[in-house]
Protein backbone atom coordinates (compact mmCIF):
# COMPACT_ATOMS: atom_id res chain seq x y z
CA UNK A 1 0.00 0.00 0.00
CA UNK A 2 1.45 3.46 -0.83
CA UNK A 3 0.66 6.33 1.04
CA UNK A 4 1.83 8.92 -1.42
CA UNK A 5 3.27 11.75 -0.13
CA UNK A 6 0.68 11.57 3.09
CA UNK A 7 3.02 13.40 4.91
CA UNK A 8 1.59 16.92 3.64
CA UNK A 9 -1.74 15.97 4.54
CA UNK A 10 -0.28 15.44 8.11
CA UNK A 11 1.42 18.89 8.10
CA UNK A 12 -1.53 20.73 6.82
CA UNK A 13 -4.00 19.18 9.40
CA UNK A 14 -6.06 18.15 7.10
CA UNK A 15 -5.12 14.29 8.54
CA UNK A 16 -5.59 13.33 11.99
CA UNK A 17 -1.78 11.84 12.64
CA UNK A 18 -3.43 9.51 15.43
CA UNK A 19 -5.68 8.14 13.01
CA UNK A 20 -2.18 7.50 10.49
CA UNK A 21 -0.43 5.88 13.74
CA UNK A 22 -3.62 3.62 14.55
CA UNK A 23 -4.13 2.46 10.80
CA UNK A 24 0.37 1.54 10.90
CA UNK A 25 0.15 0.40 13.97
CA UNK A 26 -3.01 -2.49 13.12
CA UNK A 27 -2.27 -3.24 9.71
CA UNK A 28 -1.72 -6.91 8.97
CA UNK A 29 1.97 -7.66 8.82
CA UNK A 30 2.45 -8.97 5.33
CA UNK A 31 0.80 -5.52 4.01
CA UNK A 32 4.30 -4.04 2.97
CA UNK A 33 3.54 0.20 3.57
CA UNK A 34 4.81 2.98 1.99
CA UNK A 35 5.03 6.41 3.20
CA UNK A 36 6.07 9.48 1.32
CA UNK A 37 6.72 13.10 1.43
CA UNK A 38 9.03 15.37 3.26
CA UNK A 39 9.30 16.25 6.82
CA UNK A 40 8.06 13.15 7.94
CA UNK A 41 6.43 13.24 11.45
CA UNK A 42 8.59 10.98 14.11
CA UNK A 43 5.95 9.00 15.11
CA UNK A 44 5.80 7.48 11.77
CA UNK A 45 9.42 7.47 11.68
CA UNK A 46 9.78 5.43 14.82
CA UNK A 47 7.20 2.50 13.76
CA UNK A 48 9.04 2.00 10.69
CA UNK A 49 11.25 -1.00 9.49
CA UNK A 50 13.60 1.17 6.79
CA UNK A 51 13.48 5.07 6.63
CA UNK A 52 15.08 6.87 3.40
CA UNK A 53 15.92 10.27 2.62
CA UNK A 54 15.87 11.04 -0.63
CA UNK A 55 18.75 14.17 -1.99
CA UNK A 56 18.35 15.77 -5.53
CA UNK A 57 21.77 15.37 -7.69
CA UNK A 58 20.46 16.82 -10.87
CA UNK A 59 16.88 17.44 -12.06
CA UNK A 60 15.60 18.31 -15.54
CA UNK A 61 13.67 21.29 -14.47
CA UNK A 62 16.87 22.72 -13.33
CA UNK A 63 17.75 22.57 -17.12
CA UNK A 64 14.75 24.70 -18.35
CA UNK A 65 12.88 21.81 -19.37
CA UNK A 66 9.55 22.41 -18.35
CA UNK A 67 7.02 20.09 -16.32
CA UNK A 68 4.71 17.02 -19.00
CA UNK A 69 1.67 15.74 -18.55
CA UNK A 70 2.02 12.77 -16.95
CA UNK A 71 5.37 13.21 -15.40
CA UNK A 72 5.30 13.79 -11.76
CA UNK A 73 8.14 13.79 -9.36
Amino acid sequence: MVLDKITYLLIYGWLPLDDVLQTLRTCPKDVHVVVTGRRCQLEIVELADTVMEMTKIKHAFNAGVPAQRGIED
